[in-house]
């Protein structure tokens, strides 16, 4: 078991290294720069709350699934940060690409991607189209915090399964 341990980690560290530093161009520098504050707490939270509060039918019930949703799915972020106090990659290793102002808190798991995943689930449902839009935002959020050298991939992982289960749970308990 230590063996397959240590083959993930090599792994985990390879798919860090490839999107943290070949990746690395202009365009997505700005992209991923940008797009990563669709997962941070004040577009969540106010995204949801404003579709809650403004929006019609069904958007409306939707709105609040995505409200409630991000507001459980944190309870077991704060709970896996205090337990797993993993240090962020851009501190662990050397030379990592970073960006202004980066995260000093435990990295595992990453609540930015928790949050988008959380907070677009319930609206998947919806449309198709809109589903895929939905998917390639939080894919692109969940993918910019490995590139800015705040997460690795298996925070990230953890952070969309949490955010999608609660979600899930959300829609489900809901109907």
């Amino acid at each position: 078991m230590p063996g397959l341990f240590s083959k993930l980690l090599r792994l985990e560290h390879q798919i860090f290294v490839w999107i943290n530093g070949r990746l690395h161009n202009r365009f997505l520098n700005f992209w991923l720069y940008y797009v990563t504050y669709l997962g941070g707490a004040t577009f969540t939270i106010a995204a949801s709350l404003l579709i809650w509060l403004f929006a019609p039918a069904p958007w409306k019930q939707i709105g609040l699934q995505a409200l409630v949703a991000l507001s459980v799915s944190h309870i077991p972020v704060v709970i896996a940060k205090k337990l797993y106090p993993r240090l962020r990659p851009y501190l662990a290793f050397p030379g990592t690409n970073t960006f202004r102002n980066p995260l000093k808190d435990h990295s595992f798991p990453s609540g930015h991607t928790t949050a988008i995943f959380s907070v677009t689930v319930p609206f998947m449902g919806l449309d198709p189209i809109l589903t895929a839009i939905l998917i390639f935002i939080a894919f692109n959020v969940a993918i910019s915090r490995i590139y800015l050298g705040l997460h690795y991939p298996s925070d990230v992982l953890a952070g969309a399964t949490i955010g999608s289960l609660v979600a899930f749970g959300t829609v489900a308990l809901w109907t």
